[in-house]
């Protein structure tokens, strides 16, 4: 059985979720619920909890306050929250589970058995917390996401972005480049990562590529439209993407020529 708390301001999300977790779930126990990050935290001091469901948007103090103690219990969160395009990109790029209001039941019962097997594998806290961690400064300053958590083996590995040089489509993986030549290969799909990435850097030119516009040594139309990279590597440009990367280019070029 998997301790569980429930935080959520308003009384319907939180009764909701009580009962779908209570029809579908039989491995949660519900030990408490809280309106209130404070209320949570007087419930982990109480119980040894393993899992918090965690809204975002409260009054007062946010569901992002609760990460300490989180953090200190070593407790695995979902987060559940309407939608919020900044917030969700963050939580994703620090593959973290959150689940969308209203909840589904068939993501609510994925996300548990994800939770289960997180606690059961008992995987490397620290890069979890880290991942918890990095999603609180990203959603504090707002300037954009600095870092991507990769599932890597048993544990997660969290990648400056401005050390992915490019990102390549491998059946259903995708593999990171790295400034240090290092490759990370991750099971999922390139659109995943299209999403997260900052949209004024990273910039899909194939079907199977996404680069870094900052590494970028030069471009040619020698053998169809191509970009020639830092590290040595060639890669195609689509023509259905050619638009798209010409535009991306010269705001990138004009942006860095302001600063």
């Amino acid at each position: 059985m998997l301790n569980a708390i429930i935080v959520d301001d308003e009384e319907f999300a939180r009764s909701s979720l009580y009962f779908l977790l209570q029809e579908n779930c039989d491995n949660v126990n519900i030990v408490g619920i809280a309106k209130s990050v404070n209320e949570a935290r007087n419930l982990l001091v109480q119980h040894k909890v393993e899992l918090i469901f965690l809204d975002i948007a409260m009054p007062g103090e946010n569901g992002f306050g609760l990460i300490p103690q989180a953090q200190n219990a070593n407790t695995t969160v979902i987060f559940t929250t309407a939608y919020d395009q900044y917030a969700l990109k963050a939580i994703k790029a620090n593959a973290l589970d959150y689940l969308l209001k209203p909840i589904d039941i068939d993501e609510l019962k994925e996300a548990v058995a994800k939770a289960d097997k997180y606690v059961k594998l008992n995987k490397d806290e620290n890069n979890r917390n880290e991942s918890l961690k990095n999603l609180a400064n990203d959603l504090t300053d707002k300037t954009g996401i600095k870092k991507i958590t990769l599932p890597s083996g048993q544990g997660y590995r969290l990648v400056d972005i401005d050390d992915i040089i490019h990102i390549a489509a491998d059946s259903n993986y995708s593999v990171f480049h790295l400034l240090n030549l290092e490759k990370i290969a991750v099971s999922k799909i390139l659109k995943d990562y299209e999403e997260i990435l900052p949209e004024n850097t990273f910039v899909r030119i194939h079907k199977s590529s996404i680069v870094n516009l900052k590494y970028i040594k030069e471009y040619n139309s020698k053998n169809g439209l191509q970009v020639v990279l830092n590290n040595g590597e060639t890669i195609n440009v689509s023509r259905r993407r050619a638009s798209d990367f010409f535009e991306k280019i010269k705001a990138y070029t004009n942006f860095q020529g302001e600063k």
